[in-house]
């Protein structure tokens, strides 16, 4: 059995001295999550998102973007 390691990447806009998140993507298809983890501590600890969840997370900060 091979295990798919998360590819971490931070946003574009995420240009604010570092209080980021990254989050591994790649992993939606096959395990059904978005990992995401503190830039800053890379080796600490891992959340990992139901797919759908993230993605209504993301629907609702983009959401709250457009009302400023």
């Amino acid at each position: 059995m091979t295990t798919e390691a998360p590819q971490w990447f931070t946003s574009s806009y995420s240009n604010n001295g570092g209080a980021c998140i990254e989050v591994a993507t790649n992993l939606v298809a096959s395990r059904g999550v978005v990992p995401v983890r503190d830039s800053k501590n890379p080796g600490g600890p891992v959340l990992d998102l139901p797919s759908g969840a993230f993605a209504s997370f993301v629907t609702s900060v983009k959401a709250a973007d457009t009302r400023r």
